[in-house]
């Protein structure tokens, strides 16, 4: 009996010790992937950067009309990465959060951007033993103390509500 509760504890430590490498493992391939993909966009490599995606990706800007598929993102991108100069965005700080199963990541990241700072979160699944972005949401972040003063800017978007309001 003694045998068998000894093999147990050794399988089940290193059972342990496997997931503890292989979140590791996981968590800097996705930090990898999401490292090099905002590069490729300073560095205006738009093979690279759309190699990153899923193809079935989708990308949602910080404009209420942005929420594109991969081709239309693609579409809309090419001209910016054309002229040799896209976006850059850095790193400031990332939270990574994985499934169970390991499949599926999901992560918020604060940006120091263009646009000062700005928020992307999103999803990134495994195809294939190789990490892919598979959604992503780009916001702008708004202090507190000046949220009047963007809702009167806003204004401009009364349009869409009601065209949004009237698909319902």
């Amino acid at each position: 009996m003694k045998k068998y509760s000894v093999i147990l504890i050794f399988l089940t430590l290193f059972a342990c010790k496997n997931t503890a490498i292989s979140d590791a493992s996981s968590s800097i391939k996705v930090n990898t992937v999401l490292d090099n993909w905002h590069k490729a966009a300073a560095n205006a490599d738009y093979k690279t950067y759309f190699d990153l995606m899923s193809d079935d990706a989708v990308f949602i800007g910080t404009d209420a009309t942005e929420n594109w598929n991969k081709k239309d993102f693609q579409a809309y991108a090419k001209p910016h990465f054309d002229k040799g100069k896209a976006w850059s965005f850095t790193t400031l700080e990332r939270n990574l959060f994985f499934e169970k199963t390991g499949n599926i990541a999901w992560f918020d990241e604060l940006l120091e951007t263009q646009m000062k700072i700005c928020r992307g979160s999103g999803v990134l699944v495994k195809i294939k033993n190789e990490w892919k972005i598979k959604h992503y949401v780009l916001s702008m972040t708004i202090p507190n103390e000046n949220s009047n003063q963007v809702i009167k800017i806003k204004t401009s978007e009364d349009f869409i509500i009601e065209k949004l309001k009237l698909k319902q």
